[in-house]
């Protein structure tokens, strides 16, 4: 029985992409946080297919670990040394016929698309697959109308009712044809019965020696077929990526479409060209975005959250409130009302707690700080839990690594460090203790102590002249030895 929604979504995802330059798969490459095939599949899902097949063999294994891992139910199809589309598409329905059996081989519609078209969307598909439906058609095309056609395949229409006649590949194209601007997407829904038909006529009788896919709109139509076209306005949707010029410029434009829907999802975005934002981001509103800001993976941004300028953040979790300010972070979560920055290190296992602060020149890595509490410049806390409404003081360390394991620093609430304290883990400090300047805490402190570390100063008079003579400090100090003999 046919339905609207397709029997089947055909992914094209075989070629080796050698122009990218990489060892890389092309279709591994990102945009958005999201490899190119990741977008082609989610589009595609979109539709709500029986089956999701994708075509692989450059790099197979990695390939096909990565799409297992993105939809672990897609049907992944392995093509053989037979080049061309027409004989990839050819395999995966013959697969797909064998998984659905004998006597009940793929019916209805079937779309096929590529690993390599990100920006290509779910309602632009669908829009394809309704025209199919509606007008009960043996093939329909996703076209577009390009200002330079060059490298694409034209598409060939009948003068008289504008149904497609056929697809001249570029290579194979008259002088005239390439003067064609309405260009073949790739971008296809068949019958699958005409289909399954006419590739078994498909040769690699032409220039490149491959099994065009294209030749399967001519054959439909000589067999009385109707074979029609749905045409975009936006090419971005069947652009593909061949190397990485193409790819910079499709990352381009999807960033301005993700900045853009925020921005009139009612965050404020202060300067959209130097803001970079992942597909799998989520912002609420009234966050403010700040100029040289980058948002990755699962970061989240509550309301009225202010982030940037010049912050790079992945998998970081933003409390309403809380303002981050160039600040280099991962898997780390900010609370409510919480500051961190400017110049701070958030390391993975980083929990400020709210109304806390991480301030400037600031590393921390596997913390855990109490509301109100604040480490506020020139620091490291790692392996550490710190309780709340503490203060500690500027240039404190927990130094926790003995040189084979880690250690923890347990710190409580209410304490008040001095400057350049040093706790060496693992060790506790009770809640309400003080530590004097220059510390070095290597035993727990009970609460509400104060911890010293004291060793008489001495000065040893004449040294600089004795061991660095000639020296500018040499120079200096006699300098000043003359002028207090003068005043005395």
């Amino acid at each position: 029985m046919i339905s609207n929604n397709p029997a089947a979504v055909i992914v094209l995802a075989a070629g080796a992409g050698t122009r990218m330059k990489s060892r890389t798969p092309k279709i591994l490459h990102t945009i958005g946080g999201i490899s190119m095939v990741g977008h082609a599949m989610a589009a595609a899902q979109g539709l709500n297919p029986d089956t999701l097949a994708v075509v692989v063999r450059h790099e197979r294994d990695l390939v096909a670990a990565h799409i297992a891992a993105l939809d672990e139910r897609a049907r992944i199809v392995d093509q053989d040394e037979i080049p061309g589309t027409g004989r990839a598409v050819q395999q995966a329905l013959e697969a797909l016929d064998a998984q659905a059996g004998a006597q009940t081989a793929v019916e209805g519609t079937v779309v096929v698309t590529y690993g390599d078209v990100p920006l290509l969307t779910t309602t632009l598909l669908a829009e394809l697959v309704d025209t199919h439906n509606k007008d009960a058609n043996a093939v329909t095309v996703l076209t577009a109308v390009l200002d330079d056609a060059t490298g694409y395949g034209r598409i060939l229409r009948d003068g008289t009712d504008g149904t497609v006649l056929g697809i001249r590949e570029h290579k194979d194209a008259t002088e005239s044809e390439r003067e064609i601007r309405e260009i073949n997407s790739g971008i296809y829904a068949f019958n699958a019965a005409v289909l399954r038909e006419a590739l078994k006529s498909v040769t690699t009788d032409n220039n490149q020696g491959e099994m065009y896919l294209t030749d399967v709109l001519s054959l439909a139509r000589n067999s009385g077929g109707r074979v029609a076209a749905v045409s975009t306005t936006d090419r971005w949707q069947v652009e593909g990526a061949n190397d990485r010029v193409q790819l910079a410029a499709l990352g381009t434009e999807h960033n301005h479409r993700i900045v853009a829907s925020w921005m009139r999802a009612g965050v404020s975005v202060i300067d959209p060209a130097t803001t970079w934002i992942d597909s799998t981001v989520q912002l609420a509103e009234d966050v403010t975005i700040l100029p040289g800001t980058q948002l990755h993976g699962k970061t989240t941004v509550a309301r009225d959250a202010v982030v940037g300028p010049d912050s790079t953040l992945t998998d970081v979790q933003i409390g309403e409130g809380a303002e981050v300010t160039r600040t280099h972070g991962s898997g780390a979560i900010i609370g409510e009302g919480a500051h961190v920055g400017p110049f701070t290190y958030l390391r993975p296992g980083t929990v400020l707690g709210a109304d806390g602060k991480i301030g400037a020149f600031y590393e921390t890595k596997n913390v855990t700080i109490g509301r109100g509490s604040k480490l506020s410049h020139l620091g490291y806390a790692g392996d550490t839990e710190i309780g709340e409404d503490t203060n500690i003081g500027c240039g404190n360390i927990t130094a926790n690594f003995d040189g084979v394991n880690k250690h923890r620093t347990v710190i409580g609430s209410g304490v008040r460090t001095g400057s350049n304290t040093v706790f060496v883990a693992p060790v506790t400090v009770g809640d309400g203790a003080f530590t004097g300047a220059g510390a070095i805490v290597r035993k727990d402190v009970p609460a509400g102590a104060l911890t010293l570390t004291v060793a008489p100063q001495r000065n040893l008079e004449g040294w600089t002249a004795a061991n660095r003579p000639g020296s500018i400090s040499a120079q200096a100090a006699e300098n000043a030895r003359a002028s207090d003999d003068s005043a005395n």
